[in-house]
């Protein structure tokens, strides 16, 4: 026996409203919904532009102010910079003459060829005041005073006296007698002690001799109330002895300071020159540099 198969080809359609049939609805889940995203629409072309705000100009004033103080400002510095580079880059040799200093209507001097350039000197002068220049103006007027009237009267000694510069005093002891040949006149401590020396007369021109060996320490046309006046310094028995001979002679003087001189030679004419009245020899001696009798001192030593 055959099988009968029921194939659905065969079964009959049923209606949707059939009762046999359960009908399931399902329900579908929500899905969220997106965010349209705005369309962008072109608008439409269009023949007027939309204004445009033109912008606020700068002020006319400042800004060319402002230029002008920063080109100053750079002007200085480049100013700065140059100037001292340039003095350095100068030539050391170059030379300005004197016509390129002078202006157009400056004077000019013109010296003759055969002109003589004169030096002018300070001379000896170290004063710093009027006063003291005047003292030495009229010390070298004095000296020159005294230098004139030297001349003269060594013109006149010549002319009067015919003394030999050779000769010597008499004996041939240390010391010596200053005169040959004298009168004996003030003696030391006269005139209430102010006399320190005697006076030993004699006539003008009479020779002077070294009283012993020593070293010419003053020789002098003016010295003071001496006239002209020679000192020597000696060392006599391990004292120290001074001798001075004033009034001598304008001009007689045969020494000169530094010089070594002997016992006995001759240094000088007696004369009146300086505070006195008379031709005369005034003789002093000092001894460590004290003042003693000088005539009792010669008749103790002289020989």
């Amino acid at each position: 026996m055959a099988e009968e198969i029921e194939s659905p080809a065969n079964e009959p359609d049923r209606d949707a409203t059939s009762v046999t049939r359960r009908v399931r609805h399902r329900k579908t889940p929500a899905r969220p919904t997106r965010p349209v995203a705005p369309v962008k629409t072109t608008p439409a072309p269009s023949s007027v532009r939309p204004a445009v705000t033109a912008p606020k100009k700068p002020n006319r004033v400042m800004k060319p102010l402002r230029s002008l103080v920063i080109l100053s400002m750079v002007g200085g510095m480049v100013a700065t910079v140059a100037i001292p580079a340039f003095a350095a880059a100068r030539p050391s040799d170059e030379a300005v003459t004197l016509q390129q200093m002078a202006v157009d209507d400056a004077q000019t001097f013109v010296a003759a060829s055969d002109a003589n350039a004169t030096e002018l000197s300070r001379e000896s002068y170290s004063a710093t005041t009027s006063e003291e220049i005047e003292k030495k103006k009229a010390a070298e007027a004095a000296a020159e005073r005294a230098r004139l009237a030297a001349q003269v009267a060594s013109s006149q000694t010549q002319t009067r006296f015919s003394v030999d510069l050779n000769m010597v005093a008499p004996g041939s002891g240390e010391v010596r007698w200053p005169l040959a040949n004298y009168t004996l006149g003030e003696g030391f401590g006269t005139r209430g002690g102010a006399h320190m020396g005697v006076d030993m007369l004699a006539p003008a021109g009479t020779p002077i001799f070294a009283a012993a060996a020593g070293v010419v320490k003053v020789s002098q046309e003016s010295y003071g109330g001496y006239g002209v006046a020679v000192t020597i310094d000696h060392v006599i028995g391990g004292q120290r002895v001074g001798t001075l001979y004033g009034h001598m002679t304008y001009g007689s003087r045969t020494v000169v300071p530094g010089q070594t001189v002997e016992a006995g030679q001759l240094i000088g004419l007696v004369g009146s020159t300086g505070r006195s009245t008379a031709n005369h020899l005034h003789f002093e001696t000092y001894i460590n540099g004290s003042n003693v009798d000088p005539y009792a001192w010669l008749q103790s030593n002289a020989g």
